[in-house]
């Protein structure tokens, strides 16, 4: 395994890439996975809420957002997808299942669809993973049984400011607005 950085180092190298790189998933995989993060250096940008996992702005440009979110035991995401962006994750702090989905059938006009589940990714500090981005509906678990708090660290291509949500279950989706609970190590102004 590398030598953990610190979370400047990670954003002062994220930030030498490229555009091309965030295009596919490979180049960028390469690099979470082989620049792993202190979890020391992360203190300023997590914070925790009981009732919902949180999502902590760290770095922001053009071409992507690096996002902390942290997990409390038990705590998942709803099943989503990430817009035709790419998204890589690593888990410096515990360790988080990734639930993958295939769409069967979405029609966002009248919010139905059809998922089916195809696999599940086991995210710890020595496995990062990105998101496939020809089936990239997901959800992010940390598990009851795992009985400790997780950070993820997401870089998602492109910023975006919204995703669709699915309940597989019910067979409906929908577009959602999405939002950070910190920026930049500071609490959200309202």
């Amino acid at each position: 395994m590398s030598k953990n950085v610190s979370i400047q180092d990670f954003v002062a190298a994220l930030r030498r890439f490229p555009e091309s790189a965030f295009s596919g998933t490979e180049e960028i995989l390469r690099f979470v996975d082989k620049t792993p993060v202190a979890p020391d250096t992360l203190g300023a940008y997590l914070t925790w809420d009981r009732q919902h996992y949180t999502r902590n702005l760290i770095d922001k440009t053009p071409l992507y957002e690096l996002v902390a979110i942290c997990w409390d035991v038990g705590q998942s995401s709803s099943v989503h997808n990430h817009r035709d962006q790419n998204c890589w994750m690593a888990v410096p702090i515990g360790k988080l299942l990734v639930e993958n989905y295939r769409v069967i059938r979405q029609n966002l006009d009248d919010g139905k669809c059809q998922l089916e589940p195809t696999d599940t990714v086991e995210m710890n500090p020595s496995h990062p993973c990105a998101v496939d981005p020809l089936e990239p509906v997901h959800r992010v678990v940390n598990s009851r049984d795992f009985n400790q708090r997780a950070v993820s660290l997401h870089v998602y291509s492109r910023p975006f400011d919204t995703c669709v949500v699915y309940s597989a279950e019910q067979g409906t989706c929908g577009v959602i607005k999405l939002h950070y609970n910190t920026e930049y190590g500071k609490a959200k102004q309202l």
